[in-house]
This record gives C-alpha cells, sequence and structure tokens, in this order.
C-alpha cells in the first residue's frame, strides 16, 4: 500500500476456476444421507447434532412408535421414574429448570425430551409408526440398504442411505421371563415394560417377579391399591439414594431459582453431575471407598427393614455396584411391611392361579407384574447384514465385541449409539451419548469431505480393546459373583474401562489409525482444484489466520485439557449436593 492507498483487492477465484474447469476445491462437501433407527433421547440427539453441524444433508429417524421418547414413552407403570438425580439426565447444554423432584417420573421425562424436540423443531425429521426391521450393506453403492414396516397397516417401504445409525436403545426390547406356564395364567399379566393402563390394582392380591430397578419402583408404588404383595425375590441387591440423598421435592421458590437465575442451576447441576462422576472410585473392587460405601449402606437398609430374616435375604455380599445400584425410594420400608409377603427362591413355573415356587407351594394372585426387564445382549433386534454377509445377531450370540460402544467391525459406514461397553453404569449417562454422537458425526463429516467409500473400525481394534477390557473389568467391582446384566458369559459387555469423564476424554478425537478407510479413487482426490473452500466464498475472510495475539487452540491434551476444566474460579464440592 503507498501513499495511504487502499489496497487491491483480488477478485474471487469462483469464476476464475469455475471458467478453467478446474473441479472442486478441497473438502468440497457430498450430500449424505443418514437414517436413524429411534426418535427416542439418542435419536433426537443425533438429529439435534446433524441439523447444528451440518448443511448438505439428509436425515430421517424411523421410530416404532406413535410418538417421540423411546423407553420414556413406552415405560409408565407406577412409579417409573429415573434411577438417577433428574438434573443429571439432561443434556449438557440443555437444562431444564422445572424438574418437580430429585427422581423424576417418566411422564416427566417424556415431557422433557417433546419439549427439546420442539424446541428445535426436530420432528420434521420423524417417521412414527415405522419400524426398522432389516438393513443389508452393499458394498458396490457403499449404501446401506433398509427395509421398515409401517406398524400401523403393515406394509413395508424400503429406503437407503450412506450412514446408518443405530439408536434404538439397550432399555427398549422388553421380554417375559422364560418361565413355564407363564402364558397360562388365568388372571391378568401385567409386564412393567408394556403397562395396561385400564387395570386397577385395588384391593387385589398382587404378585411381583423381579426386584431390579423396576421392581424397586414399582412395589411401593403398588402397595397403596393393593390389599396384598406377594413379591418374588431371587437375589440380594443394594438398595440406597444416589449421593445419600433421599427423594425431594423441589419448592416453588427452589424451582423459581432455577428459572430466574442460570447461574444458580449451573452451579447445582455441577454439583450434582461432580458428586455422580465421584461415585466411580466405588467400582474399584476391594478398595477402602468401596468398604466404606458398603458400610454405610448395609447401615442404611438394616435401618429401614429393621427384619433380621430380610437384612439375611436381600443385603447383598458383594460389592456395591456388582449390581445397578438403585435409589428405591419407599422401597425397603414397603417390603418390611405387613401388606408384603417375600417369597425368596426362584419359581419353578406358573399355574393357572399364579407362580409355583421351587418348594413346590403355589401362591395364587389376582394379578402377575412381571418387572423382568429387557433383552440387553445388545444383539440388534432385526438383522442387520454387514460386508462379509453376516448378520450381526449372529456374530454377536456369544460376547458382542464392539469398538468403544460405537461401532463393530465388517459393518461399515454404521454407528451405535450406547453400544456395548458405553459407560451405562459408571456415572452420567447422557454425556456419554452426546460423546459417542459427536464422534460418530466427526466421522460422517470425514465422509462427506475426503471421497472416502467407507470406513469401519478394524479387527485388531476391536480384539484389542476387548482385551484390554476383560484384564481391566477384573479389578472391578463388575466382575465378581452377582446376578446382574451387565455381564454376559462371564464378560462385563455393559460398562465402560473408566470413569465416564474418562470416556468423554477418550472420546474427543477420533483415533482414525484404529478405523479402515476405503476412498472412491485416489485418497488425495479431495484435494481437488488448489482453491479453498475459503477462497470460492465471496464473503470470507481470506486472511482469517493473521491476528494479534496466538489465541488459537492447544496442541496438547494437557493444555486443552486444563483449558477447558480450569474456567471456573469456584471450585465445586464433591461431597456434598445440597438444594439451593
Amino acid at each position: 500500500m503507498a501513499n495511504g492507498d487502499a489496497p487491491v483487492t483480488a477478485s474471487p477465484p469462483q469464476s476464475i476456476h469455475a471458467q478453467l474447469g478446474l473441479g472442486n476445491p478441497i473438502h468440497q462437501e457430498r450430500h449424505v444421507k443418514v437414517i436413524c433407527v429411534g426418535a427416542g433421547a439418542s435419536g433426537l440427539l443425533v438429529a439435534y447434532k446433524m441439523q447444528r453441524n451440518f448443511v448438505d444433508y439428509d436425515l430421517v429417524c424411523y421410530e416404532k412408535n406413535p410418538d417421540l421418547g423411546g423407553t420414556w414413552y413406552e415405560n409408565r407403570y407406577p412409579g417409573c421414574a429415573c434411577d438417577v438425580p433428574a438434573h443429571t439426565y439432561t443434556w449438557s447444554f440443555e437444562p431444564n429448570p422445572s424438574w418437580s423432584s430429585v427422581y423424576a417420573s417418566s411422564s416427566e421425562i417424556y415431557e422433557y425430551f417433546k419439549s427439546f424436540s420442539e424446541k428445535y423443531d426436530l420432528g420434521k425429521y420423524c417417521k412414527f409408526n415405522h419400524e426398522v426391521s432389516g438393513a443389508t450393506w452393499d458394498d458396490k453403492n457403499a449404501k446401506w440398504e433398509v427395509e421398515i414396516k409401517n406398524t400401523a397397516d403393515g406394509t413395508v417401504i424400503h429406503d437407503s442411505c450412506d450412514i446408518l445409525i443405530n439408536a434404538g436403545g439397550l432399555l427398549n426390547n422388553w421380554k417375559w421371563p422364560d418361565i413355564e406356564g407363564l402364558h397360562d395364567y388365568k388372571g391378568k399379566l401385567l409386564h412393567t415394560a408394556h403397562w395396561d393402563q385400564s387395570v386397577d390394582l385395588t384391593g387385589k392380591h398382587v404378585g411381583l417377579i423381579g426386584n431390579g430397578s423396576s421392581g424397586i419402583q414399582v412395589l411401593p408404588a403398588v402397595s397403596s391399591q393393593a390389599s396384598k404383595i406377594t413379591t418374588f425375590i431371587r437375589h440380594p441387591t443394594w438398595v440406597s439414594p444416589v449421593q445419600a440423598q433421599e427423594q425431594h421435592i423441589y419448592t416453588d421458590e427452589e424451582r423459581r431459582v432455577f428459572e430466574s437465575d442460570p447461574a444458580a442451576l449451573l452451579k447445582y447441576r455441577k454439583a450434582l453431575e461432580t458428586g455422580f462422576s465421584g461415585l466411580w472410585p466405588v467400582f474399584v473392587a476391594d478398595s477402602e471407598i468401596q468398604k466404606a460405601t458398603a458400610a454405610g449402606m448395609t447401615m442404611m437398609m438394616k435401618d429401614k427393614l429393621r427384619s433380621a430374616d430380610l437384612e439375611e435375604l436381600v443385603i447383598p455380599s458383594f460389592g456395591v455396584g456388582c449390581k445397578r445400584i438403585t435409589p428405591g425410594v419407599g422401597y425397603l420400608e414397603t417390603l418390611a411391611s405387613d401388606k408384603v409377603e417375600v417369597a425368596w427362591g426362584g419359581i419353578e413355573k406358573v399355574s393357572e392361579r399364579g407362580p409355583v415356587g421351587v418348594d413346590g407351594k403355589e401362591y395364587p394372585v389376582d394379578i402377575l407384574i412381571c418387572a423382568t426387564g429387557f433383552d440387553v445382549s445388545y444383539r440388534p433386534r432385526f438383522p442387520i447384514i454387514g460386508a462379509s454377509g453376516k448378520n450381526l445377531r449372529d456374530v454377536w450370540a456369544d460376547v458382542p465385541d464392539a469398538y468403544w460402544g460405537l461401532a463393530a467391525h465388517d459393518y461399515p459406514n454404521y454407528f451405535m449409539i450406547g453400544g456395548p461397553n458405553s459407560p451405562v453404569g459408571n456415572g452420567p449417562v447422557l454425556a456419554a451419548l452426546e460423546a459417542q454422537s459427536d464422534y460418530a458425526l466427526k466421522m460422517v463429516d470425514r465422509w462427506q469431505t475426503e471421497n472416502i467409500h467407507s470406513f469401519m473400525p478394524k479387527l485388531e481394534a476391536v480384539q484389542d480393546f476387548a482385551e484390554h477390557r476383560d484384564k481391566f473389568m477384573k479389578g472391578t467391582v463388575w466382575d465378581q459373583e452377582c446376578h446382574s446384566w451387565y455381564k454376559k458369559n462371564g464378560k462385563v459387555i455393559v460398562t465402560w474401562t473408566g470413569s465416564t469423564i474418562h470416556y468423554l476424554e477418550a472420546m474427543a478425537q477420533p483415533r482414525f489409525d484404529d478405523w479402515d478407510f476405503k476412498y472412491i479413487g485416489n485418497r488425495f482426490a479431495y484435494l481437488g482444484n488448489g482453491f479453498s473452500q475459503t477462497e470460492v466464498d465471496p464473503e470470507a475472510d481470506w486472511a482469517y489466520y493473521i491476528r494479534n495475539s496466538d489465541d488459537s487452540p492447544y496442541l496438547s491434551r494437557s493444555k486443552r485439557r486444563i483449558a477447558s476444566t480450569h474456567t471456573n474460579s469456584e471450585q465445586i464440592d464433591q461431597t456434598t449436593v445440597k438444594v439451593l
């Protein structure tokens, strides 16, 4: 620039490269079609993340139910609620100041996700009453061919996509217990995950099978209606409030503070989250905190049971956390009440009148509730045929070995949200689902901008992780002897090999060397015509890298971690969480 004259401005070169026929600039986006299985919490998250982060895409979420919400739409049994504090069961970026209580009901959680969908207009991606019934990989065309059944009229349609994301959920495929004669029972047979709202329990003798999370929640809820309850229990279980916190109904004033003071709500959420994450050391076998926790919970359970016989049966000898810890608000007190009969041991069969124990005793009941959970094998509920022609249901018949809860070898361009060894019992779960969604969509971005045909985790990466998992789990309570859905054939298939924060940091950046990539032609063809996307954008700043100081992101993990986790001067109390 001479004599104060303005600098010469170069003409945007988009017309030049177009005239010369030089093709596309670097990182030219290809259109991507994504099919997401499910419109529950995970499916809605995928829709939100796609909408926020992508430009040239099509997305459809096929949902088998007539509405969104997944497990929170389906599970409406009496007492159904979140078994973690509700303020830790929100997306990290989407607080809910209106939670009514610490442990919110299933209907309230459903309303949270429905409100989330409406706020961001995610319903436009969803096709309800459409159940994915099969998916086959077409390697020639690099597409997933997907079969979908209309659950309203039974018709079958076909669709295809570049990327298939299975967000169908783990606690979504309920099952009846495998008990002889169950369906010969002449009374009313119910399952907690498929509840008949028309059934009146008033004055009835109710039988309850199961003392997992749903059984623990439903018992106190139905006790006020039933005249008598016989509950069938085979295994002891730890029952405790999370963080030693009983159920609390938030007052109008507390909710007003949450609504009017986002900083106060954020502080409260962080305190809860920090305390919840602080549970991780409890899962280390034989640690001092594990022993202290077991001693404290034993005292609490004895105080509520006040029965030597029940204490002997219900309080476990295995470590806290071997089975999922359930808050169980009111459960122990109800179990010890005169209205409840505890039938300990297995059920041999079910007669027309009711369950028959292994000792031959028959227990006639008017209504029989099965709180027996879901198929948690991780085997997909529909055939998924991969590159080698194998059905993932068959491949995972024994143990579902996956890559970091996210992907499977031999199944290209396929992701799971909440797959095997996701951090389900390690701490806050929704944060982990966010990390999985982010990881998957970073891979989609690379597919879209680098001329990738397909990608999948390497077999050796999956095998190495399985070896690490099996070795690591031996030092945790999850490897101990207990009847737990966390395990299959002796392998811990649910929970991650570390804390939830550990998982978030492991997932922060994709490990591309763990993946096999196939390209469309030359792997460097995406470099294009020598121009950048910036140079063909007439509104872009061509000198965006020139600045007054170095404010660029840190290059090392250490510095990035410190920058992101030391943002608040106020230290969060990791041991005490109080309602404001």
